[in-house]
């Protein structure tokens, strides 16, 4: 893989509006207690009662906490949700690398961060940050989210359960070898074997990031469509569960 390898995929400036202000499905809202009123389509976050998210957390994406580590080539892998305390300085530090910052959008003192991460850890659990840890080292962020309450599926025709992945790779002597394919078809094949319900992983990197499109590619993905997004153009990438191919 040609480097550099900065953001194996990226977001632009991905805010607090983007993954946190579709509806809930009304099977979701039949069993979350206590929730106050979902704002019409287009409105920035969910209404959540004063006690706390509409859902309760990973509910919506499964208990990432609880998911085993990986082994590989590449070593031993694990996905490890974000506590805000422990990992801020080291995530703000990765989005101030100009290489990060250059799609992903969050480059600032660590305030700009916090709210990015603050707007996923207290919302409804619809999109779930870790840390990839490499045999013990964070190494990597990633955001798992549900793509069919995102606005991406404002633009694409996504389905009932689809996971989407954010993926950015921190230090640089990660980087240019290949490891992000890997590590996103190790990934991929986590969430579809811990969500069956979950048919599809996507992701939707810009298409100028030639380096992250052929990761993706190199990882089982297809590209699906090039879509227009409010903050760029992204070429549609999907890895869909064996048995499950489109036509």
């Amino acid at each position: 893989m040609p480097s550099p390898e900065p953001t194996v995929t990226e977001s632009g400036d991905r805010g607090d509006d983007d993954t946190l202000d579709l509806e809930l499905p009304p099977e979701l809202l039949a069993t979350a207690p206590g929730t106050g009123a979902v704002p019409a389509e287009g409105s920035r976050s969910v209404s959540a009662p004063a006690s706390g998210p509409v859902t309760a957390p990973g509910e919506l994406i499964g208990a990432v906490d609880r998911w085993p580590p990986v082994a590989g080539p590449f070593g031993t892998f694990q996905l490890v949700p974000v506590r805000l305390e422990r990992d801020l300085p080291l995530l703000g530090a990765w989005m101030n690398d100009p290489d990060v910052a250059a799609y992903w959008g969050l480059a600032g003192d660590p305030d700009v961060t916090a709210r990015h991460l603050r707007a996923q850890l207290e919302g409804d659990g619809r999109s779930v940050p870790c840390l990839g840890v490499l045999d013990g080292t964070p190494m990597s962020y990633w955001e798992l989210y549900r793509a069919d309450l995102d606005p991406l599926a404002r633009h694409f025709p996504t389905r009932p359960h689809d996971i989407g992945i954010h993926l950015l790779i921190g230090p640089a002597e990660y980087r240019g070898r290949g490891l992000g394919a890997a590590l996103l078809r190790a990934v991929a094949e986590l969430v579809l074997g811990r969500r069956p319900a979950c048919r599809r992983v996507l992701a939707e990197p810009d298409v100028r990031n030639a380096v992250s499109v052929a990761a993706f590619l190199r990882a089982g993905f297809r590209l699906a469509a090039e879509v227009d997004l409010p903050d760029k153009r992204a070429a549609l990438v999907v890895r869909e569960r064996p048995g499950h191919l489109a036509p």
